[in-house]
């Protein structure tokens, strides 16, 4: 069945299906829902279509657009670090440093 969702899922990014990200978890335990990030390129998503899924992507399909999704002012202030480049390794996101939730810091 893996390999069979694997080649839908390349099939649908040949397609230009616009993909979403949620955190609904699925078959992760609740925490490692970076995880994700990580398959989608293992999968063959680039790290910034990942990344964008989980972020611009999401607001859109919730028609949160121009409140969420992106860093900017007047958004939502939720927005996380991690050490190095998520752009050359994906799985940096499953590092979580800093995380600011609503303009709340909870992690430094």
């Amino acid at each position: 069945m893996l390999e069979y969702h694997a080649a839908e899922f390349r099939n649908q990014l040949a397609a230009g299906v616009e993909f979403a990200m949620g955190s609904d978890v699925g078959p992760f335990p609740h925490g490692t829902q970076a995880r994700e990030f990580v398959l989608m390129v293992k999968y063959g998503m680039s790290p910034l279509a990942a990344i964008q899924a989980g972020s611009l992507h999401g607001a859109k399909l919730l028609g949160w657009e121009g409140q969420i999704g992106a860093l900017q002012a007047g958004y939502f202030a939720d927005a996380i670090a991690v050490e190095g480049n998520p752009l050359d390794d994906i799985g940096a996101l499953e590092k979580v440093s800093f995380v600011m939730k609503g303009g709340v810091v909870y992690r430094k």
